[in-house]
């Protein structure tokens, strides 16, 4: 009974400390319960973090409207110490200036400032060369000159002459014709001066009584009065004229020293023209310097096709234009004919005119009748220079857009008069041909050093399934990867 009694005992002591247990185990399940609902109910009233993808903008909006709303002062009982809101002042809370711009005017500002720079660095630079303006109008018509008479002196190399003899001969020979033309066109205009003077004269008498004669109402006291202002107005501005005259003494001084520069550049050019140029590639950085040499040449080419385009073009108006003022008997048919030879360096400008001229001067001696056969004569050889002769002979590689040849000539006139509107045209063909060479090189050189996705480049790295027997050797396709191969070939060239 005792030993019954015992183990009864030990069972109820067991059974007790299994129930404590399980008391125990039920209030730690309840304990945890307790603190997963509280966690929960403490995330869904926190603030979910913005995805990192948001700008800066939106996530601060975000953290701004997700706070709890501030207490009320009143609502607190009149209390003045209100805690700040989490994540620090109001002011902290706003956004950066820039931040707070659109992006359509960010964008708009620094372009802008971008442009105001650039606009103030071609200031500088009209104004510099504006103050050497001599210099760089006697260089350019130096460069033009060269690019005409180069092919000379090759010549007279290839029979034999020297480089000095050869230089000398073409670059004074070249400005002897230039003088002998001007000086041409002068005399011819002397020696016809006097009969150029009668004509004009008897035209403003057909004209008087043209005017005296006609329904209008012209009275002769009127015209005497309109002769009596002009006479007049002479008198009040003749010291206008006088200083007039005195500045075409200095421009004549301006025109000489400008011809014995561009003397001298058109004597070293010739001379020495490819080490100026490899001089000259020394002062450009090495990174550009690569494809400024390659620019250079194709420049010099679109220049000499320009300048011997334009001769040969001017060369076959002035011809044409001179037959037909020679068969209708029209004076100075051969200075007329010069001067459209000079007005043609400027291109639509010139040839309008020297055609306007010409039509005058049939006008003033010979009447309305061969003025307007003369004003035909010029339309049908212009057209045929515009719609034959320039396209046949300058071809596309000095082509510019009619549009672009009336803006640059027009700037060209404004900055620096008729020097400027000559040298307008081609300076825009030689920018126009070394921006499209230097653009396909830039691309190349990125075409260069971008890997390449094809060709021998891959193959080797792909898998090569293996033969399954000798029989099909000349069966199975041979891999393109040898110097011979398309692939290769292609990453070669």
């Amino acid at each position: 009974m005792s030993r019954l009694n015992r183990l009864r005992a030990g069972l109820g002591r067991v059974g007790l400390r299994l129930e404590a247990y399980r008391r125990a185990a039920e209030r730690e399940r309840d304990r945890r319960e307790r603190e997963a609902e509280e966690r929960a109910v403490a995330e869904a009233h926190a603030p979910s973090p913005p995805p990192a993808s948001f700008p800066a903008r939106t996530r601060r909006t975000v953290v701004t409207d997700a706070l709890p709303p501030a207490p009320d002062p009143e609502a607190a009982g009149g209390a003045g110490d209100v805690p700040p809101p989490p994540g620090g002042t109001p002011a902290e809370q706003r956004p950066a200036p820039a931040e707070a711009l659109p992006w359509g005017v960010r964008v708009a500002a620094e372009a802008g400032w971008r442009l105001l720079v650039l606009a103030a660095v071609v200031w500088v630079l009209i104004q510099a060369v504006s103050a050497v303006s001599l210099i760089v109008i006697a260089f350019a018509a130096g460069l033009l000159v060269t690019a005409l008479l180069q092919p000379m002196v090759g010549r007279l190399k290839r029979w034999g002459v020297g480089r000095g003899a050869a230089t000398a001969i073409t670059s004074l020979g070249g400005f002897g014709v230039i003088g002998l033309s001007g000086w041409f066109v002068v005399w011819q205009v002397m020696e016809n001066i006097d009969d150029l003077v009668q004509s004009v004269q008897e035209g403003i008498d057909e004209f008087r009584n043209w005017l005296l004669e006609s329904p209008f109402g012209v009275t002769d006291d009127q015209l005497n009065e309109v002769v009596d202002n002009l006479n007049a107005w002479i008198g009040d501005n003749s010291a206008a004229l006088t200083s007039a005259g005195f500045e075409g003494v200095t421009y004549l001084v301006q025109f000489l020293t400008g011809a014995g520069i561009a003397l001298f550049v058109v004597l070293f050019l010739l001379y020495d023209g490819r080490n100026i140029w490899y001089w000259f590639l020394k002062f450009i950085p090495a990174a550009a310097r690569e494809g400024v040499a390659g620019a250079g040449p194709r420049a010099w080419i679109t220049l000499t096709g320009y300048v011997r385009g334009t001769v040969l073009v001017a060369l076959i108006d002035a011809v044409g234009i001179w037959i037909g003022l020679y068969f209708l008997d029209v004076p100075m048919a051969v200075p007329l004919a010069v001067i459209v030879f000079l007005s043609a360096f400027v291109p639509i400008v010139g040839a309008i005119a020297s055609g306007a001229l010409a039509t005058v001067v049939a006008f003033v001696t010979d009447g309305f009748v061969t003025a307007m056969l003369v004003l035909m004569v010029v339309l049908i050889v212009q057209q045929v220079e515009s719609q034959i002769l320039q396209p046949f002979i300058l071809g596309r590689m000095v082509r510019v857009h009619p549009l672009a040849v009336v803006l640059s000539v027009t700037g060209g006139t404004l900055l620096a008069g008729i020097p400027g509107a000559v040298v307008a045209v081609p300076l825009v063909a030689v920018v126009n041909t070394v921006v499209t060479y230097l653009r396909a090189y830039h691309a190349g050189a990125a075409m260069r050093l971008a890997p390449s996705r094809a060709g021998a480049t891959i193959a080797p790295l792909a898998p090569t399934p293996p033969r399954p027997s000798r029989d099909r050797d000349e069966e199975a396709p041979r891999p393109e990867t040898g110097p011979g191969s398309g692939g290769d070939g292609e990453e070669r060239g």
